[in-house]
């Protein structure tokens, strides 16, 4: 048991590494075709419309698990974040929201709004 919570630990720490210091940082575009590089994604789909949906859901999810701090801030916008964020919090691993959402208010009250 103790090895998980190790795991757990360093995930952690190397997602909270990556993030922007707040949210206005994430500048990424609202609408479109956002093609991703090779270093987020080397098999599937990398090509995403953020104009549909599911698409901008899968981008989002990606971005957020493999991204480094300046692949979030281009990649990421602020506002769609946050709107996405009820649903995308249940999409990610556990780690990973919680990286988030203990970093930025504005991620836990979009939750506990939606709930």
């Amino acid at each position: 048991m103790a090895a998980t919570s190790s795991v757990s630990e360093v995930r952690r720490a190397r997602f909270a590494q990556r993030l922007p210091a707040e949210l206005s940082e994430l500048d990424g575009p609202t609408h479109g075709i956002v093609d991703l590089p090779l270093h987020l994604v080397w098999s599937g789909l990398s090509r995403f419309d953020l104009d549909q949906p599911r698409l901008r859901m899968s981008c989002y999810r990606i971005v957020l698990a493999e991204g480094q701090h300046d692949d979030l801030v281009r990649y990421l916008n602020k506002e769609l974040l946050i709107g996405m964020w009820p649903i995308l919090r249940t999409l990610i691993s556990r780690d990973i929201r919680d990286v988030w959402e203990s970093a930025f208010n504005e991620l836990g009250s979009s939750t506990q709004a939606a709930a």
